[in-house]
């Protein structure tokens, strides 16, 4: 007769691992922080125009605003607007 004190070894893990996503190589994640409707006017709060170009925002359109944690990852450059930007999202 044999007598085992404890357990037996399971034969898989109790949980599955947690995946971390990490974005694709080429992405960059942000955070969505805020939506708004384009600006309806192009004149500042002091009634004067705002901006040097005669612009329109479009009527569809919406303004985000998005926070990347890691500026490192941005282009030097950006502010040059010499860059298109692809929104991809994923909930």
């Amino acid at each position: 007769m044999e007598i085992i004190i404890g357990s037996a070894v399971p034969l898989a893990p109790n949980f599955p691992a947690k995946k971390t996503e990490t974005a694709p190589p080429g992405m960059i994640e942000a955070k969505l922080l805020h939506v708004r409707p384009p600006r309806k006017g192009v004149a500042g709060p002091s009634g004067m125009e705002r901006r040097t170009k005669k612009t329109k925002d479009p009527l569809k359109g919406r303004v985000l605003t998005i926070m990347v944690a890691d500026g490192d990852l941005l282009p030097r450059d950006l502010e040059s607007g010499a860059y298109k930007v692809y929104l991809r999202f994923q909930k």
